[in-house]
């Protein structure tokens, strides 16, 4: 039996800053940078976890922050940039706003929702881009939803403020492309997060009927016949934050088995 390939992505070494990335998808893209080699600034609420993952990556950095403050922006990159540098890779990710319609939305909840996933990610963003820039090499990447695509029933506020930060980045990409830094959405489908758990079970207690039988109805619209794995997505991310995908830029990946059944 020959040996695997081993291939290198080009990134060890590289300071990332991965938003979310104590948990779910946030969580397994920044362990998947890490492992290949990535310096991975560990970012969320819960201080002993953020340092539980730093500690098992070899000059990788635990970070508490909570995004809904009107401060945490700077103060979290300028925390990010002391303990590991210029930031090479940024991740941009957000814990999704409650499920419910758009009939009935009150403008409090607009706002609170489009603050943290779009304003704040924004914020983030433009604070890392000059660096890049000047340096001529830089990777962010987004964390989304196939509901920029294809609208999610019951998620209207997550649709709302997903779609808009899509906007932004599609400007965006086309802007810094010829400074050498990249701009690209991952787009989960139905990812075996706790998010999706905490998902399935409301859509169970809103039809009154057992979270078995809302997840095979989800089970039936993906031809992959799975929820996916959360290291599969972050090996997606991993893969647009390598040197080898210098060239795709502007784009958005879904990661969801097959379930979007649009081009």
């Amino acid at each position: 039996m020959s040996e695997g390939v081993i291939v290198d992505l080009g990134i060890r070494g590289r300071a990332a800053l991965v938003l979310g990335s104590t948990s779910g998808l946030g969580g397994a893209s920044a362990s998947a940078l890490a492992n290949e080699g990535a310096r991975v600034a560990f970012v969320g609420r819960r201080k002993e976890r953020a340092v539980e993952l730093a500690g098992e990556h070899e000059g990788s950095l635990a970070v508490v922050s909570d995004l809904t403050e009107s401060d945490a922006a700077q103060t979290l990159v300028d925390e990010v940039m002391a303990g590991l540098g210029e930031i090479d890779i940024l991740v941009l990710n957000s814990g999704g706003p409650p499920p419910g319609t758009a009939a009935g939305l009150t403008a409090a909840e607009v706002r609170s929702a489009v603050e943290t996933l779009l304003v704040r990610q924004i914020e983030i963003a433009e604070l890392v881009l000059p660096s890049m820039r000047s340096r001529g090499w830089g990777r962010i990447v987004a964390i989304g939803s196939t509901s920029i695509q294809e609208p999610l029933a019951g998620l209207a506020l997550s649709n709302i403020a997903r779609s808009g930060l899509a906007g932004y980045l599609k400007t965006l990409a086309r802007e810094v492309a010829s400074d050498g830094v990249t701009v690209n959405m991952v787009l989960p489908g139905l990812i075996g997060t706790d998010r999706i758990a905490q998902l399935d079970g409301h859509r169970a207690a809103a039809a009154n009927v057992d979270v078995t039988d809302v997840q095979s109805r989800s089970l039936a619209a993906i031809p992959a016949g799975r929820y996916g794995f959360p290291e599969e997505f972050g090996s997606v991310v991993t893969f647009l934050c390598s040197a080898q995908a210098s060239y795709v830029t502007g784009e958005q990946i879904r990661c969801d088995g097959g379930m979007v059944a649009g081009y």
